[in-house]
């Protein structure tokens, strides 16, 4: 027996629930209840009383604490503690960074200048520096050990993969944030560090005048991903400018928003997963 076809709506009852309004809700319906939303969003927003207690409670900041703790997240063993220090490690080199902010210029003529001065003539200013630098190369280390204990504890699973998917970009954000920062003692070792880094822009796809699809979209050597890191053709001072902001003003206030719903999304799931 031949399996039922589903039947293909004519186009005049295609315009006709256009004119109602119909298929928008069918549409809109089709995606709330696609596994991409229920993943992302818990809840409707229907006014109800429920739905008003799940604005207080959902609230990061007004419920930022969650109201019971699973017995085995308190086990070092389990959890590794990488989240919590890589967090730690976060805040050290926001702290250092600020203090660093004071005595820097971001100017070609006197940034290692001021890198130097910093380090020999400031009172605790190679402690300040050593401290942001270590503390930089250590969240590396441990952002990828989070992440591997989250992959082999499974916590990517449903319900969590919307959190696994704000992890990635958290680890991509931090490798930024190391990649931006090297430049900034300006010093022969940075400079062509960042001359090899920012090449490999050039094999980008559809933004690198080397990489695929180049030709489809029309950049250039003069307009493309290597280009606007640098502000130029070479690692000048503009590209010293460009990396300044994007290491102390747009990446660490993106990957601070993302940790917010990173950390809010682990309570909203139920807490950390529990052992497999």
């Amino acid at each position: 027996m031949a399996a039922n076809k589903p039947e293909i709506p004519s186009l005049a009852d295609i315009v006709a629930k256009v004119k109602s309004g119909e298929i928008f809700d069918e549409i809109k319906k089709s995606i709330i209840s696609s596994q991409v939303w229920t993943s992302s969003f818990r809840h409707g927003y229907a006014d109800t009383p429920r739905n008003r207690v799940l604005q207080i409670v959902s609230n990061v900041w007004l419920h930022l604490h969650p109201v019971k703790i699973h017995r085995h997240a308190l086990r070092i063993r389990f959890t590794w503690c990488m989240g919590g220090i890589t967090f730690l490690l976060f805040l050290s080199t926001v702290v250092t960074g600020v203090i660093l902010m004071f005595y820097y210029r971001p100017v070609g003529e006197y940034a290692y200048f001021d890198m130097k001065y910093l380090q020999y003539d400031v009172p605790f200013g190679m402690l300040m520096r050593n401290m942001h630098r270590w503390a930089a190369h250590a969240m590396v280390i441990t952002v990828w050990l989070h992440m591997f204990r989250v992959f082999l504890t499974g916590s990517y699973k449903p319900p969590r993969e919307f959190n696994w998917v704000i992890g990635v970009f958290l680890v991509t954000f931090t490798l930024l944030l190391s990649f931006t920062g090297y430049l900034l003692p300006w010093d022969q070792l940075s400079m062509w560090a960042v001359t090899v880094g920012t090449n490999m822009a050039r094999a980008t796809p559809f933004l690198g005048h080397e990489g695929p699809f180049a030709e489809f979209v029309g950049v250039t050597p003069r307009y493309d991903a290597r280009s606007m890191l640098l502000g130029g053709s070479l690692v000048g001072p503009p590209a010293l400018l460009r990396f300044y902001v994007l290491h102390c003003i747009f990446i660490p206030l993106v990957a601070g928003a993302l940790m917010i719903v990173h950390f809010w999304r682990i309570r909203k799931d139920g807490g950390i997963s529990g052992p497999l």
